[in-house]
């Protein structure tokens, strides 16, 4: 099978991520994984499952904030996954789901399986 092409997208942006749920965000889950390994993972499974391409952009240096687009969607407003820290302390990443224009297939069932 030939490999689906994963797009970085990086943006700078001053400030550091939010400490509250973004307000156009359903909260998904939380993970012990670095927020990083939760985005890659999550791109990974939307890319081979839909077969297109999939952007994740970089929200604050470092990959300490990522949003991952649902396949077609495209940024600053298309559905994406918003993987950020943790502002807890029981795990090192939140994510949510922000539906964006258009979502297709199990979105939310995606992502819990890379939490």
């Amino acid at each position: 099978m030939k490999p689906i092409p994963f797009l970085v997208v990086t943006v700078a942006v001053s400030g550091c991520a939010s400490q509250s749920m973004p307000p156009s965000a359903q909260a998904v889950g939380e993970s012990q994984r670095p927020v990083p390994a939760v985005a890659q993972c999550i791109g990974q499974k939307w890319a081979n499952q839909s077969q297109q391409r999939v952007i994740s952009q970089v929200i604050v240096a470092n990959n300490q904030a990522m949003d991952v687009y649902v396949p077609g969607q495209q940024p600053p407003n298309g559905a994406a996954a918003l993987v950020r820290p943790s502002w807890t302390g029981n795990s090192k990443t939140w994510v949510g789901f922000r539906s964006g224009t258009a979502t297709g297939g199990n979105t939310s069932g995606d992502i819990g399986g890379c939490l």
